[in-house]
């Protein structure tokens, strides 16, 4: 390989011993792999959209899951993963990966980082690298790789490309994160619906984003929760601001103090946030506070 050619990647493979779920008993992320090898099928939600390997988890085994990751669910923080041999220190600190002339899928992804107590961590430090979208990582350069910081309410965006194949490898991102004074969290997210994702011997269906289709493009979402206590955010106004409805609904804006019903209960806004499917009341505590 010389130094002006992108990396064509070898299979990243997992080592030897037991994994990072070992001695937890029956969890989670227990059953979703269960699922998974299982053969279960990954059925479309009713928008039409994919759904995730929790959905695909609860339609076989009975149960009701709450979305990965749960902050508070017993399953602790989000599951680690190995490196790989294709990380470079010193990304740019950017949250735009592509340039003039980038071939490929657009990819926006965004989420939120949670500490143990599901509340959000301002200024984590989330760095990202991937393949081309010839499935080839720039080791001579930084293309496809970069650095943010979380903002006051923990959010990050990334705009980059849906990451090509390589032998051995379904299609992933990675990721570290860290909170200012803690731990690295090193791992990697996935997309729904891949065919690899059956056979790569990393996948963990716990790190499946949420992703759909927009127009020539795409958007994944995520919600990391690292092993670190968030910062408490401002009180909900008293009294409360008027919802915009009076039951929850996707794709509305809400501000601290509102109030909505979902399920038969009432709740009161945490954050201010755009509403979106799988964040509803009461699967996203950092949101939504239950009053009833």
């Amino acid at each position: 390989m010389t130094s002006d050619t992108p990396a064509t990647p070898a299979p990243e493979t997992a080592g030897p011993g037991p994994g990072p779920d070992a001695d937890r008993g029956v969890s989670r992320k227990t059953l979703l792999r269960a699922a998974v090898a299982a053969g279960a099928a990954v059925p479309l939600l009713a928008t039409g959209s994919l759904a995730l390997a929790r959905d695909a988890a609860r339609s076989s085994t009975g149960r009701t899951l709450p979305p990965t990751p749960f902050c508070d669910d017993g399953d602790d923080p989000t599951p680690d993963q190995m490196e790989g041999p294709y990380f470079k220190p010193d990304s740019p600190l950017r949250t735009d990966l592509v340039t003039p002339g980038t071939v490929g899928t657009r990819l926006t992804v965004s989420g939120y980082v949670f500490g143990r107590n599901c509340l959000p961590l301002p200024g984590v430090l989330v760095d990202f690298w991937q393949a081309d979208n010839a499935g080839a990582y720039d080791m001579a350069g930084y293309a496809f790789r970069g650095h943010q910081f979380t903002d006051a309410a923990g959010r990050f965006t990334l705009r980059t490309i849906v990451p090509g194949l390589y032998p051995g490898r379904t299609r992933h991102i990675h990721v570290k994160a860290q909170a200012p004074g803690e731990p690295v969290l090193t791992t990697q997210l996935y997309f729904p619906g891949e065919p690899r994702n059956g056979t790569d011997a990393l996948f963990d269906p716990a790190l499946l984003m949420n992703v759909r289709g927009v127009g020539g493009g795409r958007e994944a979402t995520f919600d990391f929760v690292l092993d670190a206590d968030g910062a408490p955010g401002p009180d909900p106004t008293d009294p409360p601001t008027d919802p915009p409805s009076g039951t929850w609904a996707a794709g509305r804006p809400y501000a601290v103090g509102d109030r909505v019903t979902h399920g038969g209960r009432s709740y009161r806004c945490l954050q201010a946030h755009t509403s979106m499917t799988g964040w509803e009341p009461p699967h996203v505590p950092a949101l939504w506070r239950p009053e009833s």
